[in-house]
């Protein structure tokens, strides 16, 4: 019981401190609480709540204009309607092929207010990897941008389709979401029996996406120990620039709607553009992932003249490794603003570095925000204790993962979960990934994780990123190759690089070669594609 108090009266501080306590009309708190009752903290029930609260408020900016949140809920409303005529019902699996933009957020309240599943497709997927996901977990319609419409053509074989954004003139070939609607009753809509789910894919940087499931979290402890290290405000304005397909970008949608805040998105990311968006709309939170930063570090100084973002607190990145480099570059450049997140799809986050910690120990991933356990274990399942020393890393907090979809789980040990990362804390118990615990690489019997040869080699100011693999090598079992990004024409050699890594590491951790390409392999969220990478 006193835990339980503790609990509540911190949740009470930290939204209070965020400011979402506020007086209101009496009779209309009433009747947003009557909507959270019926729909409890869903998508639907938020956003039917923030109707009721602040109808008149901005819920969205894109690239076609702005949503107030009672135009988003009879928007919303009636494509539900509209998805119901056409066949979609509680349970029934969609599958979503778009960008960033309205038609993305109003599927998503749809078919939560029908209790239909969403399965988030990867934007950069191939067509035969949209068939194949969708014939994993076989949905009965597909909703897609008209710039896919050859990506799904066989997906969509045998399945309802639909056009969410279109550029055409005229006539589409499929029924768009607009056509769905046309007619249908705007009223609210009921409960279904039960709430739908978001299925989100893994990355599949090492194979095929899966699609991950999680459980709705049972209190508001786990976005209040969020809130509680990420100043994120209230009523204000977030530009998300990560895919909404991907769990990092859908966080930020989910405490946006929960913040009452003001979404902007954009159909594609070009960093000069989505900075200059940031300054237009007043943005106090930009939302990245660290390739998108550095795209936006890189950017010359006249770039910006003229670019006012001085009502930006917060800029949060995660979804793949944040260089230290970069960190201080970015704060340097921007103020320090930066709030690096660690986590995966499977255990949500981990640990948090603020600004502090990120000039203190650049590259750090940070320490556990309260209600997160985070330990370590070696190979035989014993826990890591000592200061320095890697271990496997494993994450408990109150976001329960249910497995993928396809029934395969994570290995979880005294109630945590893989985060299928290795690193190591240092004496001020700040966490450090070393990377990721597939990608070792034994070399003549020595053990080399990639992440500390390629922050080494990033760190040269002629290098703008690196990536380090294993190859078969007769002699050792396996040797490294690095693979090098130069920032400029007159990058260093191959010599001056391996001399680096040799004044500063272990000699075993020198690459045996070193080859320089126009660009990394990634994803549609900056993480690198290893397996993408020659290693023949």
């Amino acid at each position: 019981m006193r835990e339980k108090i503790g609990e509540a009266a911190f949740v009470a501080r930290t939204f209070a401190r965020a400011g979402m306590v506020k007086p209101e009309n009496p009779l209309v708190v009433l009747k947003s609480l009557d909507v959270l009752r019926r729909w409890g903290t869903s998508i639907a029930g938020g956003y039917a709540s923030a109707a009721v609260r602040r109808p008149s408020a901005t819920a969205l900016i894109d690239d076609e204009g702005s949503l107030s949140y009672a135009e988003l809920d009879r928007r919303a409303n009636a494509l539900a309607r509209g998805l119901s005529d056409a066949g979609v019902g509680p349970g029934d699996g969609i599958a979503v092929l778009c960008r960033n933009h309205r038609y993305f957020v109003e599927v998503t309240v749809a078919a939560d207010r029908i209790g239909a599943n969403l399965i988030f497709l990867n934007t950069m997927f191939a067509a035969p990897q949209v068939s194949e996901v969708c014939d994993q977990e076989n949905p009965i319609a597909i909703i897609y941008d008209d710039e896919f419409s050859e990506t799904v053509a066989d997906a969509s074989k045998g399945r309802t389709a639909f056009v969410a954004w279109t550029d055409r003139v005229g006539s589409s070939p499929q029924r768009t979401l607009d056509q769905l609607r046309a007619g249908q009753s705007t009223d609210p809509h009921d409960p279904p029996p039960s709430p739908g789910r978001i299925i989100i894919l893994t990355s599949g940087t090492t194979g095929t996406p899966k699609g991950a499931q999680r459980e709705q979290p049972s209190s508001l402890a786990p976005a209040a120990s969020l809130l509680d290290v990420i100043p994120l405000r209230a009523r204000g304005i977030t530009l998300i620039a990560p895919p909404l397909f991907h769990s990092w970008g859908m966080a930020h949608f989910s405490l946006a709607l929960m913040l009452g805040s003001t979404i902007v998105l954009q159909r594609g990311f070009d960093p000069k553009q989505s900075l200059f968006a940031a300054a237009r709309h007043g943005a106090g939170a930009l939302v990245v992932v660290p390739v998108m930063l550095q795209r936006m570090v890189d950017l010359p100084a006249d770039a910006l003249v003229g670019v006012d973002l001085s009502r930006l607190k917060v800029i949060a990145a995660s979804g793949s490794a944040l260089p230290g480099e970069l960190a201080l570059r970015a704060m340097d450049r921007f103020g320090d603003t930066l709030y690096n997140l660690y986590g995966s799809t499977e255990v949500a986050w981990a640990t948090v570095a603020g600004p502090e910690d990120l000039r203190a120990a650049p590259g750090t991933a940070g320490r556990p925000p309260r209600g997160t356990v985070v330990r370590l274990f070696d190979e035989q399942d014993q826990p890591v204790s000592e200061v320095g020393v890697t271990g496997r890393i494993f994450v408990g907090n109150g976001l329960g993962f249910e497995g993928y979809t396809g029934g395969q789980t994570k290995q979880q040990i005294s109630g945590l979960m893989s985060a299928g990362d290795v690193g190591h804390f240092d004496a001020q118990g700040r966490l450090f990934i070393d990377g990721r615990d597939d990608e070792m690489i034994v070399s003549g019997g020595e053990n080399v994780f990639p992440r500390e040869v390629e922050d080494l080699l990033a760190d040269h100011p002629g290098v703008s990123e690196a990536a380090v693999i294993g190859v078969v090598d007769e002699q050792w079992g396996q040797r490294l190759r690095a693979f090098v990004v130069c920032s400029g024409q007159d990058g260093p050699d191959e010599g001056e690089l391996q001399e680096l890594v040799r004044e500063r590491l272990a000699r075993y951790k020198v690459p045996r070669e070193v080859l320089f390409i126009e660009e990394l392999p990634r994803n549609a969220t900056g993480k690198v594609l290893r397996r993408e990478l020659p290693s023949d």
